[in-house]
């Protein structure tokens, strides 16, 4: 299957950064892989208005459609300004949001209630890896924060060690290789053989320079990008590689 690249700025980025979304989209006018670029929301109008041949996420979203909910933005209202795609249980929202796993379940279904994709996020963290609890851990995120239907249409996994991100700190390619291996299992005989087609990404520090051996592992079909999707430059060296993977 075609590789996906989504680049999660996080609360980076003001509207002269539309320009390096820009850059982006034109680069991407010939190539062989999915690219998506979630900025924070008051950029994602902005965003979507700019581009042709990559498409807009969001970071996260409520789980209701609408109500007293100050502060917050439905997956409904996401998607009507052109998002995609929307980020769910990043590991930054799980520790600083007190995002559990259930909520990031009810997240998923608002989500596919809103006709957008999940991309839905797990990983351990340093202790966790450290202790060997790695796959339990994946095991228990993948039952909990999951929804009850789950197909390559309406849901990716993104696995993203909690350790490697932002930190430059890239898991050996076994480790990767493992885990990826495992949430595929994991997926198959929860969901049947379709989930054979559903993406997972891996997560952590990627970069041009760490891209073309990370997209060579089996079941790695794509990467969530943080700091190196900021600059269109960065982030096109790594779209280049998951292209050339295919």
């Amino acid at each position: 299957m075609s590789k996906l690249v989504a680049g999660n700025w996080k609360m980076f980025g003001d509207i002269n950064m539309i320009s390096e979304i820009k850059k982006i989209d034109q680069h991407c006018n010939e190539i062989d892989c999915e690219v998506a670029i979630c900025p924070p929301f008051p950029l994602l109008f902005s965003a979507n208005e700019q581009t042709e041949n990559i498409k807009i996420g969001a970071q996260s979203c409520h789980v209701n459609i609408n109500g007293a909910h100050t502060g917050e933005v439905s997956a409904e209202m996401l998607v009507e300004v052109g998002a995609q795609f929307i980020l769910v249980g990043h590991s930054e929202r799980r520790q600083n949001n007190n995002e559990t796993n259930n909520v990031v379940k009810l997240k998923s279904e608002a989500v596919h209630r809103s006709g957008a994709t999940a991309i839905v996020c797990i990983g351990e963290t340093l202790e966790e890896r450290k202790e060997e609890k790695t796959l339990s851990v994946l095991q228990e995120q993948m039952l909990s924060s999951l929804p009850t239907k789950v197909t390559p249409q309406n849901t990716v996994i993104a696995y993203e060690p909690v350790w490697a991100i932002g930190t430059g700190l890239v898991p050996e390619t076994d480790q990767i290789r493992a885990a990826h291996s495992f949430i595929r299992g994991f997926l198959v005989s929860t969901y049947g053989a379709e989930a054979h087609n559903v993406k997972i990404l891996y997560g952590g520090s990627v970069k041009g320079s760490n891209a073309k051996e990370i997209f060579s592992i089996a079941n790695v079909n794509g990467a969530l990008v943080g700091g190196a999707s900021l600059k269109s430059s960065d982030f096109i060296e790594i779209i280049t590689a998951a292209s050339n993977s295919v």
